[in-house]
């Protein structure tokens, strides 16, 4: 069962620390989760998340720093010394120890890896750093088990076994020749029902799954999601196998991509959180808002070129903020479906074809919602037939450019590199309001004759 924070924890942990009773706070926490540690000390004040990270083992607080929001691990970091970071540092696998030395100042990074008593462990670790974030060079781990192409099985079981002491968890065994380059993967089943002295290139699979270091940390996650992979050799310019990609660091790309489509699509354009001053906030928010703010004078002073015809047709009025509405839903409906394809490579056929599909849906909704459109206007408002027919005809029309539009922006943003989830927030809200208000009194104008 998952843990859950109460505030009764909290307030015992806050009056034993007070007290200063670090074994009664080391037996409260004996047998809760180092994620979940790391969540309670995102609950309380600074001071007391220190206490509680000075009082643990080496073992757990590593883990527990890779877990905690990066304000409190911050916090932490700047009240350690080098030595005691590189401490730390010495517990976890390369590309975690990487992860948070990238975090510190320049100065502190030097200072921190002068610290690490592994020289091995340091080298990974300094090789990692020269990687952009967000490539597989970046998310890669150093630790994995190889063997060469050359042993039999019995060599190969002696040297897997001493790999496999710097090695959490064994995804899989690679196979490499004699200038490290990538050849295939062994099958644990094969090793263990063949001959100790048969040579290995007679039994390894060289089909296998690779990527390249300067491959983007995105297309590694669609590549391991696609084939089901837990793990991921990865390979230099040249066919070396370097490093590995487990599936916890893949998760981690997925949920961040996904934070980054959300907030874009709410017309955020920076990666934000709630915890973020305000004037960071602001700089996120303010831009789409701002296009927004025009887009809504644009309607006004597309409403005001239609004023004669609101004073003479008085009903046209109460349903522009319908038509509009619609416009921005339908529009926002498609983008969605295609921003998520575009993300997870399904979309198929050409763009004449799934415009069609499009076209299609949206005159079959559009069909639907315009009768009931009619019918609503004239039996439950009392609209005239040649008012409701000029709404429903409107809103048909609408509904069908607003779905094209939806469905058109997110491919052209995609094609010229952009990101396409821009086209499922304000942008596409804005312009198809403006399209929508439009197209509804340009019909009207023409069946109402003003």
């Amino acid at each position: 069962m998952e843990f859950k924070i109460s505030k009764d924890l909290l307030d015992e942990l806050e009056v034993l620390i007070q007290e200063n009773k670090e074994k009664e706070v080391l037996d409260l926490l004996q047998d809760i989760h180092f994620a979940d540690i790391a969540e309670i000390m995102g609950e309380m004040q600074s001071h007391e998340a220190i206490y509680i990270f000075n009082a643990l083992d080496s073992e757990k607080t590593a883990e527990i720093l890779l877990e905690l929001d990066e304000e409190v691990r911050e916090k932490i970091l700047r009240s350690l010394s080098a030595k005691e970071i590189a401490e730390e540092i010495d517990e976890l696998s390369t590309d975690d120890a990487a992860d948070i030395i990238a975090e510190l100042p320049q100065s502190r990074k030097e200072e921190v890896i002068s610290e690490l008593e592994d020289v091995e462990h340091a080298k990974d670790i300094v090789d990692l750093l020269r990687y952009d974030e967000d490539s597989a060079g970046g998310l890669m781990a150093k630790e994995l088990v190889k063997v060469n192409e050359n042993w039999n099985v019995l060599t190969c079981v002696k040297e897997m076994r001493a790999q496999a002491e710097n090695v959490s968890r064994v995804h899989s065994i690679y196979v490499v020749d004699d200038e490290n380059r990538l050849k295939g993967r062994l099958s644990l089943k094969d090793l263990l029902t063949t001959s100790t002295k048969t040579p290995i290139s007679e039994v390894y699979i060289p089909k296998v799954d690779y990527v390249k270091v300067n491959t983007e940390n995105v297309e590694v996650a669609r590549i391991m999601q696609k084939y089901d992979l837990e793990a991921i050799p990865v390979v230099d310019e040249l066919g070396r196998l370097v490093g590995r990609i487990t599936i916890d660091d893949v998760v981690d790309v997925i949920k961040e991509e996904a934070d980054k489509d959300y907030q874009l699509a709410a017309g955020i354009s920076q990666d934000v959180e709630a915890d973020d001053s305000i004037l960071e906030l602001t700089k996120a928010r303010l831009p789409w808002l701002v296009l927004a703010l025009f887009g809504g004078f644009v309607s006004v002073r597309v409403l005001g070129i239609y004023e004669p015809a609101m004073e003479e047709h008085r009903n046209l009025f109460f349903f522009t903020p319908l038509i509009a509405a619609m416009a921005g839903n339908v529009g926002v409906q498609s983008s969605a479906i295609i921003v998520q394809g575009l993300a997870n490579n399904a979309l198929s056929g050409s763009l004449l074809n799934r415009l069609l599909k499009e076209l299609s849906l949206s005159l079959l909704n559009g069909c639907i919602l315009s009768l009931i459109l009619m019918l609503g206007s004239h039996f439950l408002l009392g609209i005239d037939f040649q008012t409701g027919m000029t709404v429903s005809l409107a809103l048909l029309s609408v509904i069908i450019m607003a779905s094209l539009i939806g469905t058109f922006i997110p491919i052209i943003l995609d094609k010229y590199g952009i990101d396409p989830a821009l086209a499922t927030g304000p942008f596409i809200t804005t312009s198809n309001d403006i399209m929508g208000i439009i197209i509804f009194f340009t019909i009207a104008k023409a069946i109402l004759g003003f």
